[in-house]
């Protein structure tokens, strides 16, 4: 029983590590696309393609945040 119970901290404490992995990882794909838009001279085309750009990272960093929140594990 204490066996079981332990690996499922560790399985909980390994997504929470996975989850701040996450975190870095959006931050290091977000700066690309600012300083893509920094050198294309911040026209119409290259705000909204960034916005689209940084929409879809905020999704893929924020998703599997809002699971952890819905099943408590944050």
């Amino acid at each position: 029983m204490d066996t079981s119970i332990s690996l499922v901290g560790l399985l909980v404490k390994a997504g929470l590590g996975l989850l701040v992995v996450n975190e870095v990882r959006g931050f290091v794909l977000a700066a690309p696309v600012l300083y893509g838009m920094y050198q294309a001279g911040g026209t119409l085309m290259a705000i909204w393609l960034g916005i689209c750009s940084l929409a879809g990272i905020a999704l893929t960093v924020m998703g599997p945040l809002f699971v952890a929140r819905k099943l408590k594990l944050v």
